[in-house]
């Protein structure tokens, strides 16, 4: 019994080197959840055990506490495997198995297993995988971990998570390692258990080192037949370029040229002699080296056209050619921000009368005014009017009408008479009494270029009347007169006026707003002003210039004649 008892660890010992593979014996273990996967101890312990009745019993410690491990219809004991079906993030401690035959027994190390989350951005775990340098130009194979020993599986390899092979080959083979070759490669062996597919991976991250000596496959850059669109007496340059190797790596031997016997090397002190030359240079783009054979023509003529060009790169192999030929292009386009430009200048300006047509719009009156102040504009002279305008208001000595009155014989009077230099004719100031007043009234409407009449509800009761009746007269039969309208207080139907005032092109309507029309360069001025009769004087330019502000212009542009103004319908 005591060499039994020797001679069982003695024999795991020197089994543990044929069946590491299969049954690693490591401290910590990786495997991802949801993935097939199996303990087991060496076979070979087993096999010269098999005289003997040794049973095999697995236990799990967690937590300080080692348990016994029941099969169940995912952890399966067979034989010498613990197999998971499949392995849950539960499964998380350590494992170990003992031999007994009821009076000696043999327990293992334990096994530390460590179950990854799997990852939802990639095919692999990052933390499941491992690494393997390998020198660039050498041969190498690439062996799968995650073959099980259940053979009866199929396997499918991908690189950086891409499908590389499917032959179902548990070994990846290089014969000669290249740059590319580095990478993540990936095998992925299915099988079937239970009427259930299993799935069970392994990750190896290969990095072929970047100073190697390597074995490289000189090419040229995009071979065939090149067309190249020019213009006749444009100048072309022809690019032929061959990928050579990678740096710090011994320069291959090739030959790179222009097949033309007729070519000289491009120099600065000889190009602008030559119509045709080439000239090679060397350039790296990250680790890859080229080499580059430019041919420059520097007038494209007709006979060009007909010509092939052709790139040829001899090496150690066979050759390699690349041809080029010319082909008359379209004229070329505007380059982008000139067309850019154009079309930016092309709206400015078609933009321009739209918005020069709305600004005269809303500051017409201002405009008219200020055309008028400087250009010294008089229509009164040789008309034979004495009178700018004639002033008819409601004349009864009613309560409601005082400050009407006011505003016809004092406000009135003194921003048209003395600030901007009209001349008004009021019939209770200018007309002497004691006269007819039908005759002195028709009279002085004669002598008057405007008839201002000072509108309110009780204007068509009063004897004014007769002023407004005979101005009409004046106005559409004998067209001597235009209707300037004030309305002193809101009116809100104007049906108590002759319907003959629609018939007027002037019928106008120029509102009074109290204190905000108090200003002389308020816009009840301006408009007033714009209908009076044309006519400058010095007043005219100073009050105009003092009142073109920004305040006045928006005020202007909500108070137009043409937005305050209202038709008689």
């Amino acid at each position: 019994m005591a060499f039994e008892s020797l001679i069982i660890p003695f024999l795991m010992f020197l089994s543990r080197a044929t069946t590491e593979e299969l049954c690693p014996l490591r401290r910590s273990i990786d495997v991802l959840e949801g993935e097939y996967f199996f303990l087991c101890f060496p076979g070979s312990i087993q096999d010269n055990l098999r005289g003997k009745t040794y049973t095999v019993t697995w236990f799990k410690e967690s937590e300080g506490k080692v348990n016994l491990i029941q099969e169940t219809h995912r952890l399966v004991l067979n034989g010498r495997f613990l197999e998971f079906w499949p392995a849950e993030l539960s499964d998380l401690g350590n494992y170990i198995y003992r031999l007994s035959n009821g009076t000696y027994n043999v327990t293992s190390q334990k096994w530390s297993l460590n179950v990854l989350k799997r990852s939802k951005d990639s095919c692999f775990n990052t933390n499941h995988l491992s690494r393997q340098v390998e020198d660039a130009g050498r041969g190498y194979t690439l062996k799968c971990n995650a073959v099980p020993h259940n053979k009866n599986v199929t396997i499918t390899w991908y690189k950086n998570c891409n499908i590389y092979n499917s032959a179902n080959e548990e070994e990846l083979h290089f014969r000669s390692l290249t740059m590319e070759d580095s990478g993540n490669y990936t095998c992925v062996v299915s099988i079937s258990h239970a009427g259930k597919a299993f799935n069970t991976t392994s990750t190896i991250e290969l990095m072929v080192k970047d100073g190697a000596a390597e074995v490289v496959k000189l090419e040229i850059v995009e071979p065939g037949d090149i067309y190249v669109e020019t213009q006749i007496g444009k100048e072309v340059i022809l690019n032929c370029t061959v990928f050579v190797g990678y740096s710090d790596a011994a320069k291959p031997l090739y030959l790179l040229h222009w097949i033309d016997k007729n070519l000289n090397s491009c120099s600065e002190s000889t190009k602008e002699e030559q119509s045709i030359c080439e000239k090679e240079y060397d350039f790296n783009s990250g680790n890859k080296k080229y080499a580059s054979k430019l041919l420059w023509i520097k007038t494209v003529t007709e006979e060009d056209l007909k010509y092939n060009y052709t790139c040829l790169l001899k090496t150690t192999n066979k050759a390699q050619f690349k041809i080029f030929k010319l082909k008359k292009g379209n004229p070329p386009d505007l380059p982008r921000h000139v067309f850019t430009t154009g079309i930016i200048v092309a709206i400015f300006f078609s933009l321009v009368p739209v918005l020069l047509v709305i600004l005269s719009v809303i500051f017409r009156v201002d405009l008219v005014l200020f055309y008028r102040d400087i250009t010294g504009k008089d229509d009164t002279i040789g008309d034979g009017k004495e009178y700018d305008a004639f002033v008819s208001y409601l004349k009864d000595s009613i309560s409601t009408n005082v400050e009407e009155r006011k505003f016809a014989l004092e406000i009135l009077p003194r921003t048209l008479e003395d600030h901007f230099g009209y001349k008004l004719c009021i019939f209770e100031r200018d007309v002497s009494p004691g006269g007819a007043a039908v005759d002195d009234v028709h009279s002085f409407i004669d002598k008057s270029r405007r008839l201002i009449i000072i509108l309110s509800q009780n204007y068509i009761f009063d004897r004014v009347m007769y002023e407004l009746e005979t101005g009409l007269h004046k106005a559409l039969v004998e067209r001597k007169i235009k209707i300037i309208l004030i309305e002193y207080r809101l009116i809100n139907d104007y049906n108590f006026l002759p319907k003959s005032l629609e018939l007027l092109p002037s019928r106008r309507v120029v509102k009074w707003k109290e204190d905000k029309s108090l200003p002389s360069n308020s816009s009840f001025w301006k408009n007033l002003r714009y209908l009076m009769p044309v006519k400058a004087s010095k007043s005219n330019i100073r009050s105009h210039n003092n009142s073109m502000s920004p305040t006045s212009a928006e005020e202007t542009q909500a108070t137009t004649v043409c937005s305050e103004s209202q038709t008689f319908l």
